[in-house]
């Protein structure tokens, strides 16, 4: 693991800070590794009762890094001269050893997966990937000033972590389309709102440790029983590892593609793109 994410534990309560700010925590291949990883360790650590998750600095996280996002442009398959820590796995239809994701997706799902419950404490920005981590938690606490995006469409793609099957079981079909299809700002109070976040709370983290210290001072089998029980009815009839799948195989015919190279060029050249219609 890198120093991408950090962890103290306290009396059954685990602080998980993404630790990038001065690149407000975005993702990149270093972070998706260090927070699958550090999932599967939190998960199997029974002196970890709850978890509070959240981002160093400025922002809980800006979504994936600038240069991730030029490389995807310059070739679907990566720049063998880039930073490996920019660059994506050239194949994410190809799933974990015995998971149902890619790695991408278990850096979001390894915390819904995990059988403690997660708190996120969101300040600042939460943009694409970094909002997607945020909907892996079970309970998501907002500063009312904080900027929530699924910001995927502005770089010609669609959130490919999870986010497809999460924003439907929180927001309805109708909301996550809206969202999805504009990539719109939601502020912490409409977030609440339209059931993107639990509630607000002017200092998020502490109000999340707060929290976390109450779950973590009860019967904790009753407790992931109950997550485990919750999310089964949540997830009832979902097919998850087919729309995982399906997520992967959208994300990979779009990357790199004419038509996504040219969202994020249009971004960066503050122009207005020329998209080429669906033949």
């Amino acid at each position: 693991m890198t120093d991408r994410v950090t962890v103290t534990v306290d009396d059954g309560v685990a602080d998980v800070r993404l630790n990038r700010p001065d690149k407000l925590n975005a993702l990149d291949l270093a972070a998706f590794e260090a927070l699958a990883e550090t999932g599967g360790r939190l998960a199997a650590d029974p002196s970890v009762r709850v978890v509070v998750l959240s981002g160093e600095g400025r922002a809980f996280c800006a979504g994936l890094d600038f240069a991730s996002f030029e490389t995807m442009a310059r070739d679907a398959s990566g720049d063998a001269g880039a930073d490996p820590d920019t660059r994506l796995p050239s194949d994410i239809t190809e799933r974990l050893p015995g998971r149902i994701t890619n790695l991408g997706q278990q850096a979001v799902h390894a915390w819904r997966e995990m059988p403690q419950p997660v708190i996120a404490a969101v300040s600042g920005h939460a943009l694409g990937g970094g909002l997607q981590i945020a909907l892996g938690a079970d309970i998501r606490i907002v500063a009312p000033d904080a900027k929530l995006s699924v910001l995927e469409i502005r770089w010609g793609i669609i959130p490919d972590m999870t986010g497809t099957a999460a924003l439907v079981r929180l927001v309805g079909e109708d909301v996550a389309k809206e969202l999805v299809f504009t990539g719109r700002m939601v502020a912490g109070e409409e977030a609440v709102r339209i059931g993107l976040a639990t509630r607000t709370a002017d200092d998020p983290r502490a109000a999340a440790t707060e929290l976390a210290r109450d779950i973590a001072g009860r019967n904790p089998h009753a407790i992931r029983h109950a997550k485990a029980l919750i999310n089964r009815a949540s997830d009832a009839g979902a097919d998850l590892a087919g729309q995982f799948l399906a997520e992967s195989r959208a994300l990979g015919e779009l990357r790199g593609s004419p038509n996504q190279a040219e969202a994020v060029r249009s971004y960066f050249e503050k122009r207005p793109a020329v998209f080429t219609d669906p033949s």
